[in-house]
């Protein structure tokens, strides 16, 4: 969707009330994460982010209910051993819809590997986007279709690549911004300081979005960060930075579109933390048990952004039941089709491998590649003898 929606939406750059800031002031994040609408779903006043009107939030909110059976789905996929590994956003949906719909079609969007949802509702065909998460290949889609990058699994990689992006866009005039999401655990990458330096330096159009979801794997925040929040780190680099609620759907449509509109205007880089919680596990493979207790987590099940935000619809008569029945109708035909597509086994070609890595095989993935083709050749030889090729094999 076009950025155009979100102009006179609030800046970044807010300042001290009642004078003109200092230089450093206007880059310090709000003292508390704006938020638009409260846990209660009552709308709450900030005057530099005005409320986003309703038909955009119930458009919006149709990918929250979207994204939550998403990961409903890729979980049960799990169990059923349809899946080789699943990051869960459950709980971060607002966070990933409003990353992704602030964005124009000219824009690109640079996700992580718990940012499925975001993907998704940037237009990527599920089953594509689950693909690597799979394990059938690298990745399942077209980079340049819908202007995403690869999901990234090392953490904070994708920084530097979306601050290339943008540098790139700003030498061709082009009117492109970049969003590079990432988490907090990210932010204790030497990537993470590299690629704000660079940006801020060059002034390139992108902006940086902390899901701070308040762990990196197991270790809380408060063992990787003495720093008052993530977005206090931004005036290290001379770009302000922003704190905003990661559950309210309103408030990160507003700060995300205020970010996103200043780059495009030529603001330069910006930086925007929101605060949320991974209610699920890191992945499948994780315990969560072992350094969280259900206490903690059940404190921010009232958070939900998706029962704040049907509430507050439904106090401006914008969600009936009728509604909500055919938003859910629509979530689950998405889910079926994603349960169809993976239930469909694959031929896996391990040649592929080294395909698309780069544009031209370097040396190292040819001597790979000729490896593998032996071994395979091998194996085959040893099936058409009877024997597995070992040598227990050769003595049956």
């Amino acid at each position: 969707m076009s950025t155009a929606t979100n102009k006179g939406r609030g800046s970044l750059m807010g300042g001290a009330p009642g004078g003109a800031p200092s230089a450093a002031h206007a880059l310090l994040p709000s003292d508390e994460p704006v938020q638009l609408v409260d846990q209660h779903g009552h709308p709450t006043d900030d005057e530099r982010y005005p409320l986003p009107d309703g038909e955009r939030l119930l458009g919006a909110y149709g990918r929250l209910v979207t994204g939550r059976r998403i990961n409903d789905q890729a979980n049960a996929l799990v169990r059923q051993g349809r899946l080789a590994v699943y990051p869960s956003s459950h709980g971060q949906e607002a966070c990933q819809v409003a990353a992704a719909v602030v964005l124009g079609g000219e824009d690109w969007l640079f996700p992580t590997y718990r940012d499925t949802v975001a993907v998704i509702t940037r237009g990527v065909d599920p089953l594509e986007v689950l693909t690597l998460l799979r394990g059938d290949w690298h990745a399942g889609y077209d980079p340049y279709e819908h202007r995403v990058a690869t999901q990234a699994t090392p953490l904070a990689t994708q920084l530097l690549h979306a601050v290339g992006v943008a540098h790139a866009a700003k030498l061709r005039g082009e009117p492109t911004v970049v969003l590079a999401m990432c988490g907090d655990g990210a932010t204790s990458e030497g990537d993470f300081h590299e690629a704000l330096n660079f940006a801020a330096v060059f002034h390139v159009p992108v902006v940086f979005f902390i899901q701070n979801n308040e762990f990196a794997i197991s270790v809380p925040l408060k063992n990787q960060t003495v720093a008052p929040s993530l977005a206090h780190k931004a005036i290290g680099y001379g770009m302000p930075g922003e704190r905003v609620d990661g559950n309210d759907l309103a408030a990160l449509l507003a700060v995300l579109g205020a970010a996103v509109d200043r780059a495009r205007d030529g603001g330069g880089p910006s930086l925007v933390e929101a605060h949320t919680y991974r209610m699920q596990a890191h992945t499948n493979a994780d315990d969560a048990t072992r350094y969280r207790s259900a206490d903690d987590v059940e404190r921010w099940v009232p958070r939900d952004p998706i029962a704040r935000m049907r509430t507050y619809l439904r106090t401006l008569d914008l969600l009936t039941d009728e509604g909500e029945r055919a938003l859910a109708d629509d979530a689950d035909a998405i889910a079926a089709a994603i349960r169809k597509g993976l239930n469909t086994e694959v031929d896996v070609n391990p040649a592929e491998l080294f395909e698309y890595v780069y544009t031209e095989k370097t040396s190292q993935l040819r001597e790979q590649a000729a490896l593998l083709r032996e071994e395979l050749a091998r194996d085959a030889d040893a099936a058409a003898a009877g024997t597995d090729g070992s040598i227990e094999g050769g003595r049956r």
